[in-house]
């Protein structure tokens, strides 16, 4: 079929369906909603047989939903309705959720259901859930009601209003929900209230609150059972995680957005709070422990688990010193296990553009990267594996690389380019190991071509080395059945030979110090040549600001339609 995504962003979800639709077969081509009449000329340039709307944060015009098959995918169950579906589940302690592709009517929410999947609503971040559990259930969804319009079309499947469902339905329209319900109480709210709160408004919006007297919006929280004081006291800090206690233990607070700063934009919040954080006792915890590892007979695991895969300068110095120290261990593999929800995103924008020379930082933050991945390349005492269990993006994506392995979750999203972040080149030795994998003509589509990837298709070309079907827990245990039977492998030290012997070969050829030194270059033109555009474009990404129009190489519509002109 010919397909419409609509979507106010290519967000997450948007780019898992654009790769689940098009490995179906279908010709898809994606508008992001504007503006009504630029929706509608995409529409008639297109022609589609079906609209899909993954993510839209307004209603599709009449126009359009009365001449076309319009699905809108609703992060809500059967008979739930309202722009805070999810946030009011989360909030409200829901052990089960899902996920209902409805088409679109003059009732936003009320369309006839085409689709409808369940899942348990795990104890975890709104933005976790929508990337995991949202969008396995989204992609079900869709599928299923595509399934169903060739028999719609003739007559003979029709989808079921929400009364069809004869009460079984257990939703119910919600307004949006306001800071004045989502509102800590410090003197009532116990733990597991205050990390539903915070849970299901992260991401976006956040949680109004204040943190040492100032006026701020809370993310990124973590229960701490361990430690209690004077509920609402901030009792400690953890490197950039501060502790407030609550009625029955506390909380840590990983990051904040300072009302009064003139950042405006989201940072950890003991850098926010630099000088009140600083007077505070230093305290043990799992949670802003980013790094951990452990130790699983000849087999070392190094989790790292960034807050939206991003990997500022020091995140990557400590990050490098826990990888020389896991290699020290007396193991044979090195398992770099990223996060649950990223792999890694590459470098810290946020922190860049909150930076006193931004262009500085990001020299610094590409240099403590590149730092990073060299370390990797060049461990040859034991074998390493990269395990992406979440998403990852442009050096990040790199990064993955320079490890002997890589493996991920068939959910799992690749982003291996930099060039919409302002047309940066991109380090990370990636002119080294890309072309190692995929060939130099291949390589080079990669990074220009500006797409997304899925885990199958790396898989197939070479990119990565073993794309599995599972679960997180599944894939979890599968991770590590397969790296203990990688260092118990008869012919372990052959392969250690061979990587040896190539890593000799290979630096014979050209040392990793020119790739560097060519990479780095390029970017510092990025960084502090003539053209602004890197500075644009991570300033609009930081503070968010909204796409001014489709990028060609998504809108297929205006690509045909100006070859037509030609």
């Amino acid at each position: 079929m010919r397909i419409l995504l609509l979507t106010h962003a290519f967000n997450s979800l948007s780019q898992r369906l654009w790769l689940e639709l098009k490995a179906c077969g279908h010709a898809v081509s994606v508008e992001l909603d504007i503006a009504d009449s630029v929706a509608e000329e995409a529409v008639a340039l297109w022609q589609p047989d079906v609209i899909v709307a993954p993510f839209l944060k307004r209603a599709i015009p009449e126009s359009i939903w009365s001449q076309h098959v319009c699905l809108i995918v609703h992060p809500g169950i059967v008979g739930d309705r309202g722009p805070s579906s999810l946030d009011w589940a989360i909030q409200e302690g829901a052990t089960e959720w899902g996920v209902t592709v409805l088409q679109a009517n003059a009732v936003m929410d009320g369309g006839d259901i085409w689709a409808t999947q369940t899942f348990p609503l795990r104890t975890a971040k709104k933005s976790s859930l929508y990337r995991r559990e949202v969008a396995d259930a989204a992609v079900r969804g869709v599928l299923d009601a595509l399934a169903h319009y060739p028999d719609f079309v003739r007559g003979d499947w029709k989808p079921k209003s929400l009364h069809e469902f004869n009460g079984n339905s257990v939703g119910r329209e919600r307004p949006a929900i306001k800071q004045a319900q989502r509102a800590i109480d410090w003197q009532r709210d116990d733990t597991l209230t205050v990390l539903r709160k915070i849970n299901a408004a992260d991401g976006f919006p956040g949680i109004k609150d204040e943190l040492f007297g100032k006026p701020c919006y809370l993310f990124d929280a973590r229960a701490a059972a361990e430690y209690g004081g004077n509920a609402g006291e901030v009792i400690g800090r953890c490197g950039d995680a501060v502790l407030r206690a609550t009625t029955d233990g506390a909380i840590w607070i990983g990051h904040v957005r300072c009302i009064e700063h003139e950042s405006g934009f989201k940072l950890p919040a003991a850098a926010v709070f630099a000088t009140a954080s600083a007077c505070l006792p230093e305290m043990e915890c799992a949670m802003a422990g980013e790094i951990r590892y452990e130790e699983l007979g000849s087999v070392g695991f190094l989790h790292f688990n960034f807050y939206n895969g991003a990997m500022s300068t020091g995140q990557c110095m400590h990050l490098r010193q826990a990888f020389l120290d896991a290699r020290t261990r007396p193991t044979r593999v090195l398992v770099l296990m990223g996060g649950e929800d990223f792999w890694s995103n590459g470098i810290h924008l946020n922190r860049i553009e909150a930076a006193e020379s931004p262009a500085e930082e990001s020299m610094r933050n590409i240099e403590a990267m590149d730092d990073l991945a060299l370390e990797i390349i060049n461990t040859t005492d034991k074998l390493t594996v990269a395990v992406m269990q979440g998403n990852a993006g442009a050096g990040g994506c790199f990064l993955a690389l320079a490890a002997d392995q890589v493996w991920a979750r068939q959910a799992v999203v690749l982003n291996p380019h930099y060039k919409n972040m302002g047309n940066l080149y991109g380090s990370e030795y990636w002119t080294y190991l890309l072309p190692m994998r995929v060939g130099k003509q291949r390589a080079q589509a990669i990074v220009e071509n500006r797409l997304p990837i899925s885990a199958a298709q790396a898989a197939r070309e070479g990119l990565i080395d073993v794309c599995l079907d599972e679960s997180p827990e599944q894939f979890c245990h599968t991770v590590t059945r397969r790296a203990q039977v990688l260092a118990d492998a008869v012919d372990y030290q052959q392969r250690l030979r061979d990587k040896c012997a190539r890593r000799a070969r290979d630096e014979a050829v050209q040392p990793l110090a020119d790739y560097r030194a060519t990479e780095l270059q390029e970017m510092r033109r990025n960084f502090f040549g003539f053209d602004p555009s890197y500075h644009y474009a991570r300033h609009h990404f930081v503070y968010k600001v909204a796409h001014s129009f489709t990028p060609r190489h998504l809108a297929l519509h205006r690509e045909t339609a100006l070859a037509g002109l030609a």
